[in-house]
Parts: structure tokens; sequence; C-alpha cells
């Protein structure tokens, strides 16, 4: 078996103490410092490292109940130690390991079982109780899909590109990549690349965006010349897609309460050659009450646990409790009311969560309907992480005329 390298097993060290006891270090920023501050690492070297580090932050719980202990700053070696016995990957068999004795862990490994639910899938009891109350049997086959690794999957910019024509150019700088049957745009790598090295990216010619991400822009049947309002648009993915479906004809106004984020999406623009998009930062409520009836299409990607994308944020399941879910359920509940008057009468607007809890999706598009006579549901679509990509709620919402 390989043995890990001393300087990388320090490398994923560090990144792991920084994740699990600095506050709201976010997994995906550690990893990309971490790599950065070691340009003299090979590309092999850099993708072990990445998926040693994910994975312990995936399987947390687990490498725990292995350990025979919680993980503590002093003894994260010892976690790593309980993840290269697991998996049998990147351990010679010695009696001690950086100083760490493995015998207590392989007793446990050779028991072959574990104690609870929680701990097979390496989440917190409190959200296996909710993902089983909410999701009933199928909540184990959608843990097995999120524990997994997720693919990369781009976005063809149809302002300058076709998904076809993208292949081809990725595949001319050795990046290997296929259509995706039923989504027209989407792109997916055949293996992990850092494709923000590629000339493909640096000429605007794709954005990383999840194949489910993608379905919400096509729902929302934009046309060329309409005003869309973006109400929670973030560093803009959403609103990218929408800029090219509309062919660069027609307004798209992008909000956030985030300026940063407005930032981001202004410099993504530019180099995607999307021209129709002006941002507004929502300081106060006078920037809703101006687009009140304004919009022909409406974009609600509402604020939500995250719990369709723990593939790509393993570390988010660590972050949130019960408590967080329960204040983003109202939050929800108030951004769904409030922004939904910015849209016109005869206007459509979808209402989306990258979550796959009924009480954060359907349950609140019913309730909001149940409060608001003048919309009706038009469509909604679920897509589970079982089925291959992200999870992700949407619901296509009509103001009747």
């Amino acid at each position: 078996m390989e043995l890990i390298h001393r300087n990388l097993l320090i490398g994923i060290h560090d990144a792991l103490q920084e994740t699990f006891f600095e506050d709201r270090k976010y997994a995906d920023k550690v990893i990309e410092r971490l790599l950065k501050s070691h340009k003299q690492w090979g590309s092999e070297d850099r993708k072990v490292v990445a998926q040693i580090f994910y994975d312990i932050i995936r399987w947390k719980k687990r490498l725990e109940y292995y350990m025979g202990e919680g993980v503590k700053p002093n003894n994260i070696y010892k976690m790593i130690l309980a993840y290269c016995l697991w998996t049998k990957t990147h351990y010679k068999k010695f009696e001690e390991f950086d100083g760490v004795k493995n015998a207590d862990i392989l007793i446990k490994l050779k028991k072959h079982t574990v104690p609870t639910k929680a701990i097979e899938y390496s989440i917190p009891d409190w959200l296996a109780e909710t993902l089983e109350k909410e999701l009933g049997k199928s909540w184990e086959r959608e843990m097995v899909a999120l524990n997994e690794q997720a693919p990369t999957i781009l976005r063809a910019n149809t302002l300058k590109t076709t998904a076809k024509e993208l292949v081809s150019d990725l595949r001319d700088e050795n990046v290997e990549s296929f259509l995706i049957p039923n989504y027209p745009d989407a792109v997916q790598l055949e293996l992990k690349k850092n494709v923000f090295l590629t000339s493909a990216f640096k000429d605007g010619l794709f954005e990383v965006q999840d194949a489910s991400s993608q379905k919400i822009g096509e729902l929302l049947d934009v046309k060329e010349g309409m005003r869309v309002v973006d109400v929670c648009a973030g560093a803009g993915g959403k609103t990218l897609h929408l800029a090219a479906l509309m062919k660069n004809k027609g307004q798209i106004i992008a909000l956030d309460i985030y300026e940063w984020k407005l930032a981001e999406l202004k410099r993504r623009a530019k180099r995607a050659g999307a021209h129709n998009i002006e941002t507004r930062y929502i300081d106060d409520n006078k920037v809703i009450k101006r687009l009140h009836e304004k919009a022909d299409r409406l974009l609600i990607d509402s604020p939500c646990s995250g719990l369709g994308v723990l593939k790509r944020n393993p570390d988010s399941k660590w972050k949130i409790d019960q408590e967080f879910i329960d204040r983003i359920k109202k939050e929800q509940e108030k951004i769904l009311q409030d922004y939904s008057k910015i849209l016109k009468k005869g206007g459509k607007m979808i209402y989306a969560t990258c979550s796959i809890l009924p009480s954060e999706n359907n349950e609140q598009v019913a309730k909001f309907l149940k409060n608001n006579e003048e919309f009706t549901l038009l469509k909604e679509e679920k897509v589970m992480p079982s089925e291959g990509y992200d999870g992700f709620y949407m619901a296509l919402i009509e103001r009747k005329a």
C-alpha cells in the first residue's frame, strides 16, 4: 500500500484543524488556500490531499467511533490514521502511525458494524432523526448518495459557445468531458481537474454549475426582452444562466444582501459577456418596494439548509443544527411573502432551494398559496441526490392576471 508523504500528512492535519476548530472556516476555502501555498506539490499529491481532506470531513462521525473519542485538536493524526486503516489506503502496517497506536481502531474495524444509523452515514443524531421524519424510508438511500463525491458539471455559456463545442475545446486542453442527456447546456468532466486554469474558462465559455441547478433557469421560461428579477442572486450562477437564455436581450436585476457577492457576479458577468445584468444591493426595504409588480419573471433561490448539496459541502452538516433549520424556514416564509410582490400580474416566478426537506420546499409553497389566492402553482420539480446530481426543489408559480 502507498504510504502518504509526511509533508502531505502535515498539510492535511493543518487543514482539518482549521476547518474543525476555527469558526466559519469553510472547507473549500481552506483546501484552496492549502493547495495555493504548496505549489511544489504535483497533481497526484494535490489530488490525494484534497480527497483525504474531504473524505475525513464527510466521515467524521464514523471515524470518531473508530477512534473511540471525538475529534480534538491534539488527536487529528489519530483521525487520519482511522481513515487510512478503514479505507486501506495510504498506509503501511506498522504498530504506530505518527506516534498513535492503532490496535484499538483495528478492533472496532474488524466488527464491520456500527451501532447507529447516524454513525453509519456520518451525520449528527438530530439530522438522522429529521431526515427520517421528513423523508421516511428513503432517507437512507439519499444519505448514501450524499456521501459520494460530487461530479464536476459545467454549463456551456451559450452567449459564446455550445455544449458540443465546449467538449471539443476542453479536449484540446487535455480535459475530457461529455454531454449529459436532457440537460442541453451541461457538460460533465470525466475526471476532476482544475478547469479554472483553462483558456476556455478565461474566455468565458463556461461556468461551473450542477446539472440540477441548471434546471431552474430552464423552468423559469424567460424570453428575450423581459424584465427578470433574481432576488437572492449571490455570486450569480443562475443569473448568468438566465442572461444566456435571454440572449442578452431584456433586463435582469440581480439583488442580494451581500455586496461582495454582487461584486463577484459583476466580474463573472464581464467574463461571460453578459451585458443585460444590473446589480442592486438590498440595504433597506425600499429596494424591494420600488420593484413591486415590475417583473415579468421572478427567481427566488431561497436561503436553505443546503442538505441537497452535502456531496459538495460535507462540512456544512457539522455547522448547522435543528435550530438553524427552524430559523431558516421562517426566513423562507418571509422572503416568499415579501419578494413575491415584485411579480407582475400574469407573470411567473420560481421558488427554489437546494434542500431535500419537504418542510423547506413544497410545504412552504403550499402555505404561501393558501395565504395568497392570486397565485397558483403551475409545476413543481424535485431532484433527489440519489438521481445522480445535487438535490434541488423548484416550484413554478403564476400570479393571476
